[in-house]
């Protein structure tokens, strides 16, 4: 599944060797696989009996007493009852999802499936259950990444990492849930129709595409899974968004001639004043045909012009080392801010840098601002820092621009130098930070301390922005 891993940096708390971690990696990979099948076909009442039979060998062993042997015994038994009994299980069933186009993290997404029996004898005591994606990471991930916290904890477990294993795996959870609560019984042909609840735990792209129906024996110890004939399906999860103060970004519109799909100037978009001669470079859909047929001259419709605010939306996509959570938050601001301003009667033009410069804009004769949440969705934080090539995507659209919210996942001097450098090009700057505890001293902005969102968020001024 994975690449051979590349030697892994020096690290002071743990030094470990390329071989030791690919050795630690096998055993978790594998290990995790076989707990996953295992939990899957067995019940917690299997669970229980397992517990009771490892007991009950435990007691026996050189003590014989006959209340431990017929304990041991009647789990013996009960297991032996139950294997066969599950194996026994049949079904054959085919579904169809009708999924929303879109989710947002930590929000219950609901959603439908339509359960046919396709096979010939009655369908009873059965469930179903969407399949998570593997979780498990790749080699280089487990080789480099660190788990928050990691140097701190002991000898042990900073050399085996087992915790970092566990926190790769939640970091890579799409969903929680999936099984719904009731009970399926079908008759052959029949169908029926369930409702599937599922919480998803992290922005992108759910696919569902491993729908499994739980067939339990007569004692409930065990299950067996089959997989249902159901299309896939995917599931866009927008970023975590918070609710907003009424705050004006700073700024005016300014008048630039281009047409609605141009400029903070949308021209030639405003109400109709009267007629005059066609003139070179007019739009063909404003020609008046009706008066170019009575007068054999071309005539135009002349509109009034109407501006609209363009703001550009820049979100910082270099966190530092080990600032994964704080790259969260800034995107979630950023969606806020998507989400919040008002796309009819303006244009946002969102801007970041991965691999490449990327600008995508959404408003008033474009897309909508869903566009820019699925952008957003997507984004993923850059290796190399290059603040200087952000720096030129922005400033290549300054006579554009209204003003910028500069979202920034930390603050240092490379930052600082970034936003001196747009204001000095002639950018009104309203920067937002995000970073730990209380604020640097003479820091500029809005600071939002990491953790607490949802309070400093709802503390911003009525007017963005600060001169500089």
């Amino acid at each position: 599944m994975s690449p051979a891993a590349p030697t892994p940096a020096a690290d002071p708390y743990a030094p470990h060797s390329a071989a030791f971690l690919r050795l630690l990696y096998r055993a978790y990979f594998h290990n995790s696989g076989l707990g996953h099948l295992l939990m899957r076909r067995v019940c917690p009442a299997g669970l229980g009996l397992a517990v009771v039979l490892m007991l009950a060998g435990v007691l026996g062993v050189g003590q014989p007493r006959q209340s431990v042997f017929e304990l041991f015994a009647l789990a013996c038994g009960m297991g032996m009852l139950g294997l066969p009994l599950v194996l026994m299980r049949r079904a054959s069933v085919a579904a169809s999802r009708e999924v929303p186009r879109h989710g947002t993290v930590g929000e219950p997404l609901r959603y439908t499936l339509r359960v046919t029996n396709t096979g010939r004898r009655r369908l009873r005591r059965a469930w179903l259950a969407e399949t998570q994606p593997d979780a498990r990471p790749g080699l280089t991930e487990f080789s480099f990444l660190r788990e928050p916290g990691e140097e701190e904890r002991n000898w042990f477990d900073r050399t085996f990492a087992y915790y970092r294993w566990q926190w790769l795996m939640s970091r890579k959870r799409l969903f929680s849930g999936g099984v719904p609560p009731d009970e399926i019984k079908l008759a052959p042909g029949g169908h029926v129709t369930v409702t599937v609840t599922i919480i998803p735990q992290r922005r992108g792209v759910i696919r569902l595409n491993d729908l499994r129906v739980l067939l339990p024996d007569p004692l409930t110890l065990f299950q067996r899974c089959r997989k249902v004939a159901a299309p896939p399906a995917t599931i866009t999860v927008l970023p975590q968004r918070w609710p907003l103060p009424p705050s004006q970004v700073p700024g005016s519109a300014r008048f630039q001639i281009g047409g609605e799909v141009t400029g903070n100037a949308i021209g030639n978009a405003g109400e109709f004043v009267g007629l005059r001669d066609y003139r070179e470079g007019d739009p063909w859909r404003q020609i008046h045909w009706k008066s170019w047929a009575r007068t054999g001259r071309p005539i135009v419709k002349e509109l009034e012009d109407t501006c609209y605010p363009r703001y550009g939306l820049v979100l910082d996509t270099f966190p530092a080392a080990g600032a994964g959570a704080v790259f969260e938050e800034a995107v979630s601001v950023a969606a806020s801010f998507a989400a919040t301003l008002d796309t009819r009667e303006s244009l946002l033009d969102l801007m970041f840098i991965k691999d490449e410069a990327h600008h995508v804009t959404a408003g008033r004769g474009l897309a909508r601002a869903e566009k820019l949440l699925e952008v957003l969705a997507a984004v993923e934080p850059e290796a190399d820092a290059d603040f200087d090539t952000l720096a030129r995507l922005v400033l290549r659209h300054r006579d554009e621009l209204t003003s910028c919210l500069v979202i920034f996942a930390g603050w240092d001097e490379s930052r600082a130098a970034l936003l001196r450098t747009l204001v000095r090009g002639g950018i009104t700057c309203a920067p937002i930070i995000i970073g730990h505890g209380p604020p640097p001293v003479g820091i500029p902005g809005h600071w939002i301390e990491s953790g607490q969102l949802a309070r400093d968020l709802r503390r911003l001024p009525a007017r963005l922005g600060q001169p500089f």
